[in-house]
């Protein structure tokens, strides 16, 4: 069976998404789709499993970071193929004991697999998405994306730096850091 490849490209509109989500932790029936962040900065981070080493690391370290985001006019959402069932009873758990306790913005299941299919970080033999991370603009344009191997946590404060880099409206040079002139 041939399945169309979706042709993922900074500069170019970032694909749609309509997920469930820990929004509402009663319920789980809240969804989260792009259009939601109409206006805003999104960081948009996938990780494999919910439960694991690295990827509670990285949950917890941008959580921590959430008010840093807002003030750059950024929303952060976190995306794994695991359910929302599974979302919540991580999120319950207490950090001391592999969870990742209460989490400052909405945990997205991807269960179908769809949302990272079309982002093209979907490692279909393990049926998880790889540590991909995507920063779109508030026109839901992709100006940026990174993809790292299952096993290496991506860096909040270089994900920050980029964000500021993109909101400056210049040319950044290598090692350019907040505060700096453009080109």
């Amino acid at each position: 069976m041939m399945t169309e490849q979706v042709q993922l490209q900074v500069g170019k509109k970032a694909p749609d998404f309509n997920l469930l989500s820990t929004k509402n932790m009663e319920t789980l029936e809240e969804r989260v789709k792009l259009d939601d962040y109409k206006g805003k900065w999104l960081i948009l981070f996938f990780w494999p499993f919910d439960f694991t080493f690295v990827c509670p690391t990285e949950v917890t370290s941008f959580s921590d970071s959430i008010e840093e985001f807002r003030d750059l006019d950024c929303e952060v959402l976190g995306v794994s193929t695991d359910s929302v069932h599974t979302h919540r009873a991580w999120i319950k758990t207490p950090r001391d004991q592999n969870g990742i306790g209460e989490v400052n913005f909405p945990l997205a299941s991807d269960f179908n697999k769809e949302t990272a299919r079309a982002y093209g970080i979907l490692d279909e033999t393990a049926g998880a998405a790889y540590r991909g991370l995507f920063i779109i603009d508030p026109e839901g344009m992709l100006r940026y994306q990174v993809v790292t191997d299952m096993n290496v946590g991506r860096s909040v404060e270089e994900t920050s730096r980029v964000l500021q880099a993109l909101q400056a409206g210049g040319l950044c040079p290598a090692n350019w850091k907040p505060g700096m002139k453009t080109l």
